[in-house]
C-alpha cells in the first residue's frame, strides 16, 4: 500500500476522506498525560474512532445502549466487560456488547480503534 503521512492525508471534515489508503497506526499520535482520539466516520447509524492514551490513561467505566468493537492497533490494555478482564495487544479486538458494563484500563501506552455501532439497542 502507498500510504499517506498523517499530515498529508486528506480530510474530510475532521474525518478520513473516503477513498484515501493510510496506515492505520498512524492516524493519531500520542500526547504527553492525556487520550487523543479522532473520528474516522461518524454517522447516525455509528461511528469510528481511532484514541492514542499515553501511560497511565484509559476510559472509566460506563454503559452505552450499543454493542462496540474495540481493536488495539499499538500497545497493550485491558478491557473489563461485566467484571471480566481479558487483556488485548496489538492486532487482538474485542465485542463490547450494549448495555454491559465495560472500561479499559491501561496496560503502558496504546492506540486502539473504537467502532460502535447503532443498532436499536437504544429502546431496550
Amino acid at each position: 500500500m502507498d500510504s499517506q503521512k498523517l499530515e498529508n492525508l486528506p480530510t474530510n471534515g475532521g474525518e478520513i476522506k473516503k477513498g484515501s489508503a493510510h496506515i492505520v497506526v498512524e492516524l493519531i499520535e500520542y500526547e504527553h498525560n492525556t487520550m487523543v482520539s479522532k473520528s474516522i466516520l461518524k454517522k447516525a447509524t455509528g461511528s469510528i474512532l481511532a484514541m492514542a492514551f499515553e501511560k497511565g490513561e484509559g476510559l472509566n467505566k460506563k454503559t452505552i445502549p450499543f454493542d462496540s468493537y474495540a481493536q488495539i492497533i499499538d500497545g497493550s490494555a485491558i478491557i473489563e466487560i461485566a467484571e471480566n478482564r481479558s487483556t488485548l495487544k496489538t492486532g487482538d479486538g474485542i465485542l463490547i456488547p450494549a448495555h454491559s458494563s465495560s472500561q479499559i484500563i491501561p496496560n503502558g501506552r496504546f492506540k486502539m480503534l473504537l467502532t460502535v455501532i447503532k443498532s436499536g439497542y437504544e429502546d431496550v
